[in-house]
């Protein structure tokens, strides 16, 4: 894992070391999602959000199983019932 030092400067601002932004494929005007939790404060792209919510949701569906398959058949059943 990299580490660095960076200061906060005025605003709140936080400069991204450019060989962090290279890796992480960050270009000005990017979007980027920050969390605080107890290990600190992470930023992290959408891509990098969307990847670990869908490793977390893997772990509870079984290979070959659709969530929005399963969502689709349980709402026309619950529409015959209607």
């Amino acid at each position: 894992m990299a580490e660095t030092k960076a200061r906060i400067g005025k605003g709140g601002r936080v400069v991204i070391p450019s060989r962090f932004r290279r890796s992480a494929g960050l270009k000005e005007g990017d979007e980027v999602i920050l969390t605080l939790d107890e290990a600190g404060l992470r930023i992290r792209t959408p891509g990098q959000a969307i990847k670990q919510a869908q490793d977390l949701v893997r772990k509870y569906v079984r290979a070959g199983e659709s969530l929005a398959d399963e969502l689709l058949r349980e709402r026309k059943r619950e529409a015959k019932r209607e």
